[in-house]
């Protein structure tokens, strides 16, 4: 196994440290429009689950722009982007190294969500809250799409 094996998976984690959401809601959106991760993923199979992570990306990019959304490194903020980050950097890893995957992207979204904090801020300070999480959105979802994109491949039959 070489790192640049589990280049996915940190990049995930950069992703779920800006949207603790988007990682997963990614990943379903692949499941969805039926394209296969390397890992093996059992949650994001179930509709619940799958479909559940959808609205969940959703929700969190209308609540981002709140004036009471907490800080992304608040106890339950860093919980949502551990489980979030573990389960797509698992996915994206390759199989038989799932642990190794998540456990790469849970490093990459912890320490990061006090960076892109702080870079957030003082885009805040700069064009306000909402202006500057559209443009956090944008890049991120956009990233969150492109890791996901060439990291699966389309189901074969």
């Amino acid at each position: 196994m070489k790192i640049t094996d589990f280049v996915y998976s940190a990049l995930i984690g950069l992703v779920a440290s800006c949207r603790s959401m988007t990682p997963m809601a990614a990943i379903a959106a692949a499941r969805v429009t039926g394209r296969d991760t390397s890992g093996s993923l059992l949650l994001l199979d179930r509709p619940l689950f799958k479909y559940g992570a959808l609205a969940m990306g959703v929700g969190e990019l209308v609540g981002d722009k709140m004036k009471s959304a907490p800080d992304r490194t608040v106890f339950l903020g860093l919980s949502a982007r551990v489980a979030s980050a573990g389960i797509a950097g698992a996915a994206l890893a390759p199989r038989g190294e799932e642990k190794t995957g998540a456990a790469v992207a849970i490093s990459a979204a912890v320490p990061l969500a006090y960076v892109t904090l702080a870079a957030r801020k003082k885009a805040m300070a700069g064009m306000g809250q909402t202006k500057s999480g559209l443009i956090e959105d944008t890049l991120i979802v956009a990233l969150g799409a492109a890791v996901v994109f060439f990291a699966t491949r389309p189901h074969r039959l």
